[in-house]
């Protein structure tokens, strides 16, 4: 189904000028320095940190084509650039919102199921399928990051028993989630109940019977939409396919930042891969932890300087590379959330016009 134009309301505006407040925001409360920040990515050799910047959006456009297999086959259509451009405005929201690790996927689904792309059920299955495929993804590099850590001998326990514990807690998480596909009938009792018990408390003034039925509705196509993908496992083989080139891309930007830095000699990559996967566990954590300015270049940079890396290329190569997975992320995603947003409403208007100067016979 093609997507439809949103009529020109004072709705329509809203949401650009929520991104605009946001955005301005940011800058404020965390006391941006973008000045300083670009004098600190002069430090490092442009050619080989343009090639980072490079596989910085190779990374967000293969996990986009990873979701989008998914949707597709699901019946879900929308181009790539399309698609591309929802993971921007997510990622967009991820930054601005205090809950990182769901409001990428919320906002997504939010998108999908207002330009009429496909039902809410259908769209929130192909997220919660996509993000388990990231989150066993994230448990193999940290597995192939302690390998390889181990054999150069560079391991401590500390940081041994940090990723053990992660490692852990995602697979416990991974196990918890697949469990909830194949219990439909909880889910529908925990709708039923929760319904019952919001009358109960408004004294019948709320009256919940069609949100109920909407949320019935959506649960069946869910479920529906998860059976599907266990008994055809080929779309979620293209999509973990997809998902593996994101994150080499993904592991690539630091190593390249490093690499930039210091090119006599580079980081070993089992640095790169127990960090940068650390980080992203924490992010991805389903639970709405606030994780994006100041602990992730902490987390960094400590971890950087217990695996033996200087103290002063830690900081430098984490200021840079969170220039590409922060800042240069948070542009394209505010430009992405002003397209989306304001294209419609200008096309829209523009028909309009048309139609009154060019009034239809």
């Amino acid at each position: 189904m093609e997507p439809t134009k949103p009529k020109l309301t004072w709705k329509t505006a809203l949401f650009p000028l929520l991104g605009l407040v946001g955005f301005f925001l940011y800058i404020y409360l965390f006391n941006v320095d973008i000045l300083g920040i670009l004098a600190t990515a002069q430090s490092a050799n442009p050619v080989i940190y343009s090639v980072a910047i490079l596989f910085g959006l190779l990374e967000v456009l293969f996990f986009t084509i990873s979701w989008r297999v998914l949707t597709n086959y699901l019946s879900i259509k929308m181009t790539v650039v399309r698609a591309y451009l929802y993971v921007w405005y997510g990622i967009y929201v991820d930054i601005i919102v205090p809950a990182e690790s769901i409001s990428g996927e919320l906002t997504r689904a939010y998108l999908l199921t207002r330009d009429q792309c496909g039902s809410f059920g259908k769209v929130v299955a192909s997220l919660f399928t996509h993000r388990l495929l990231g989150m066993a993804m994230n448990v193999i590099v940290l597995i192939l990051g302690i390998a390889l850590l181990s054999v150069e001998g560079q391991v401590s326990s500390l940081v041994f028993n940090l990723i053990l514990f992660i490692a852990s807690a995602i697979a416990a998480i991974i196990a918890l989630m697949a469990i909830l596909p194949s219990k439909k009938e909880w889910t529908l009792k925990i709708i039923d109940w929760t319904t019952k018990f919001a009358q109960a408390i408004s004294r019948g003034k709320w009256k919940l019977t069609k949100f109920r039925e909407e949320a019935f509705e959506i649960t069946e196509h869910f479920h529906e939409s998860m059976k599907e993908f266990r008994h055809n496992p080929r779309a979620l083989a293209y999509s973990l396919f997809y998902l593996i080139i994101s994150w080499i891309f993904s592991l690539s930007v630091p190593y390249l930042v490093f690499l930039s830095l210091s090119p006599e000699h580079p980081v070993s990559w089992s640095i790169i891969l127990i960090t940068s996967s650390i980080v992203l566990a924490v992010k991805s954590i389903p639970i709405g932890i606030p994780f994006e300015v100041g602990l992730p270049e902490a987390t960094m940079t400590t971890l950087y300087i217990s695996m033996g890396v200087p103290a002063a290329l830690s900081a430098t190569a984490t200021i840079l590379t969170r220039i590409i997975t922060l800042w240069f992320r948070f542009f394209i995603g505010f430009a992405a959330q002003q397209w989306l947003e304001l294209k419609p409403a200008t096309s829209t208007a523009a028909n309009t016009e048309k139609t009154k100067i060019n009034p239809q016979p």
